[in-house]
């Protein structure tokens, strides 16, 4: 499955072990994430060199070609609400993680939309477990 991993970036990288943690299972597993490197520690370095127009393209075309969208949301991002839009928008599936102890956005905790499923995780394990228990739902939906 191609899956566009969303995070912060510049709003903070308090989370960045559990980014690590979602992106390593997702490829251990066997998909394609064309934005893992979101999950290292050197991206704000990386993301520096690239224009916001040349972003904006890629970003909007990998999310075009991939088959689900999957963000953590612990820490809010404009970005990540951005691209969560623009993948309903699409009509692609959506699943935004975010720690039990964190409030996230109401635009996305009470977006009605079916293709947006929001849930809460305790740890690492439980956030991975999280992500691929949404998989499997949705590739039993033969996107």
């Amino acid at each position: 499955m191609n899956i566009y991993f969303a995070c912060s970036i510049t709003g903070g990288r308090e989370f960045e072990p559990v980014y690590q943690s979602i992106v390593k299972a997702l490829l251990e597993d066997g998909h394609e994430v064309p934005t893992a490197h979101l999950a290292d520690p050197s991206v704000k370095e990386m993301e520096q060199i690239v224009s916001p127009g040349d972003v904006y393209t890629r970003d909007v075309t990998w999310i075009r070609n991939a088959d689900v969208l999957v963000a953590e949301v612990s820490t809010p991002s404009h970005g990540v609400g951005y691209e969560i839009g623009y993948a309903l928008g699409l009509g692609k599936p959506v699943f935004a993680c975010s720690r039990k102890d964190r409030k996230i956005s109401k635009m996305i905790s009470g977006n009605p939309d079916p293709k947006l499923n929001v849930k809460q995780y305790s740890d690492f394990e439980d956030a991975v477990q999280i992500v691929r228990n949404f998989l499997a739902e949705n590739s039993l939906h033969k996107l």
